[in-house]
């Protein structure tokens, strides 16, 4: 909502504009009235609205053309007021002030008007006959109001009007020549009926009305009143209800009532806490709130964050079987205003053999998008509503920041759940299938793969002394010549060589003795397509004297060319490192350390299925 309010009051001379400004501040008309009167501010505590208020003037013979125009551009609402006992003052609002009003204003943007007939006190008739025309001929009329002066009639609602012409406007609502909801709107309320609708049954139960009625306005309705509406909408419209409770129909019925019924301030409530402004867009604000993030520290989803996305994944597997086929996934992003996802997600998490996003998929990618890019994940939350469903002040409260990672060093140990790997290597080495082997694909799953549908990354789950944690793999493109500090921040290294290939380890020692020699980034050499014949690699020390040479582990042989389920081990040692780097050169070359670290993966993994299976069932 708008931080304050300027009203502008224009007219013809001697219509009462500036008698109408000196009866609304003195509650009295005044026995001597000068040519403008002085820019007043009302404060916001004696204001319905709670908004401050500034009313200005305008005289013709005190101010120029200029200084008019330079009132109308800052104007937020325009009071045009006639004399309804002056019919060329009434004439003059369609044939002077509204032109002029209109083009000193920008198209795109206009200043609603509002009508005022001052001097009601002077005669017996009305004047709306003639002005409703003007009304219906002109869309930026909010309304008309007729009022005196003299004896205070209709004062303080002119100006009441005129604030919430401003603070609730009609123009981006409702079409009054339709009498019907303008597209922007019916569209902003319905991504907040999906929202509302928490069992995603398409009806708001009593239960999801009285959440929605307290987020709203912070007070839940009575059982009687509950039914008084749901009655409203049964009487107008036959599918507004459902199942006793309000179908999309009758949610967008009630608010046609209450804008037709001028409460328009009712549906703006709802639509401003739900985080729209004045054009029915999501504020930057609410779809971007500030969080500070210091060098060295990442982004994680809190325990309350993955609660919430589990609860959007249950509301959407409408066939329980833990996975979302296409139609879930179009029908979860609905109330996005594009489709976040592409084809490449499902090569980036594990999926089904249907090629659905599991629901460990489901959130690897929800930790992925919120470690590389913090801010996309704060917008994907506010389009789902994690403030208002979650009541938190923003999305902001649903990221942990961890702490600098030269602190985890010094301490040797880690509250972090997702460590990077970068998987490096020269072209064809295996790079790729190593990261799809981490969500379980084989070659023959893998060949099936469009080249458009390729992804750089690949997340899943591992289990580290019985704790999981997510391991992000990104494959860096083989050039040597432009790595760049994001190819090389990360928390462990994987250097891959195809072992059929004699000129394949050249690249993965050249890297390592331009790049991570003298880091303290642990390193793996991965013997890709172990499967194959090895054969001598033309480089003066062999992968594995050269391992030796520098106190790595010997090259862990790899393929994804097998029927067999694949392996976690080389994953789960790829955590294991990230976590305790200070142990790398160390306790990790002694086979028992692997042991103790990788006790429990399988035996983790089945149980995390096994719970969510058995949550499901409870709910």
């Amino acid at each position: 909502m708008r931080k304050d309010v300027r009203i502008l009051l224009v007219g013809e001379p001697k219509v009462g504009k500036t008698s109408l400004i000196m009866s609304l501040v003195s509650e009295e008309f005044p026995d001597e009235v000068p040519l403008r009167a002085e820019e007043i501010t009302i404060p916001a505590d004696v204001t319905p609205e709670r908004v401050p208020t500034h009313i200005v003037d305008y005289s013709e013979a005190e101010q120029s053309d200029e200084q008019l125009y330079q009132e109308i551009s800052k104007a937020n609402v325009i009071c045009i007021v006639y004399s309804v006992n002056n019919k060329k003052s009434i004439e003059k609002v369609t044939s002077h002030w509204i032109p002029l009003i209109n083009d000193r204003t920008d198209k795109d943007s206009r200043v609603p008007l509002i009508l005022v007939g001052n001097k009601s006190d002077l005669v017996e008739h009305s004047s709306m006959e003639t002005i409703l025309p003007i009304m219906n001929q002109y869309q930026d009329i909010e309304t008309c109001v007729e009022c005196s002066a003299k004896n205070l009639k209709n004062i303080s609602e002119l100006f009441y009007y005129a604030q919430k012409a401003v603070l609730h406007p009609t123009g981006p609502l409702y079409c009054p020549e339709e009498k019907e909801l303008k597209p922007s709107c019916i569209k902003s309320l319905t991504r907040i009926f999906k929202v509302s609708d928490l069992d995603n049954d398409g009806i708001l139960n009593d239960n999801e009305l009285n959440f929605f009625q307290r987020t709203c306005f912070n007070t839940p309705l009575a059982p009687q009143a509950l039914e008084d509406v749901k009655n409203v909408v049964r009487r107008n419209m036959t599918d507004g209800v459902k199942d006793n409770g309000l179908s999309l129909k009758g949610f967008l019925f009630l608010h046609t009532l209450f804008i037709q019924r001028g409460r328009h301030e009712t549906t703006w409530t709802v639509l401003r806490r739900f985080g729209y402004d004045d054009d029915l867009e999501l504020t930057q604000e609410y779809l971007f709130p500030l969080i500070k993030i210091p060098p060295d520290c990442t982004t994680e989803l809190n325990h309350n964050a993955y609660l919430f996305l589990q609860s959007v994944f249950d509301k959407h597997d409408k066939d329980r079987d833990c996975a979302l086929s296409p139609e879930e996934v179009k029908d979860l992003f609905k109330v996005f205003p594009y489709m976040p996802w592409g084809p490449d997600v499902n090569n980036t998490v594990c999926t089904n053999d249907q090629g659905w996003i599991t629901y460990q998929g489901y959130l690897s990618q929800w930790t992925l998008t919120t470690y590389l890019d913090v801010q996309r994940s704060l917008e994907y939350l506010g389009y789902l509503g994690y403030s208002i469903i979650c009541e938190q002040e923003s999305q902001a409260a649903a990221i942990t920041v961890t702490r600098n990672k030269r602190i985890d060093l010094q301490k040797k140990q880690t509250q972090r759940s997702v460590f990077r790997c970068n998987v490096l290597g020269a072209r064809d080495s295996g790079k790729s299938g190593f990261l799809q082997a981490f969500l379980g694909k084989n070659l023959q799953r893998q060949r099936r793969i469009r080249e458009d549908h390729k992804s750089f990354y690949a997340i899943s789950t591992t289990y580290v002394y019985g704790q999981e944690k997510y391991l992000l793999l990104h494959e860096v493109m083989p050039d040597f010549d432009f790595l760049s500090e994001a190819d090389l921040a990360c928390d462990v290294v994987c250097l891959v060589y195809d072992v059929n290939n004699p000129r394949s380890f050249e690249y993965c020692a050249k890297v390592y003795k331009q790049y991570f020699i003298d880091s303290k980034t642990p390193c793996m050499v991965i013997a890709a397509k172990s499967d194959l014949h090895e054969v001598r690699q033309h480089y003066s020390l062999s992968p594995q004297e050269f391992c030796r040479k520098h106190k790595l582990h010997p090259p862990q042989p790899f393929t994804c060319n097998t029927t067999d389920a694949l392996s976690k081990d080389i994953y789960t040692r790829l955590t294991t490192m990230a976590m305790y780097p200070h142990m790398a050169q160390a306790d990790l070359k002694n086979s028992t350390f692997w042991l103790r670290a990788s006790v429990g993966a399988t035996v983790c993994a089945v149980l995390g299925f096994a719970m969510y299976r058995a949550l499901l069932k409870q709910r």
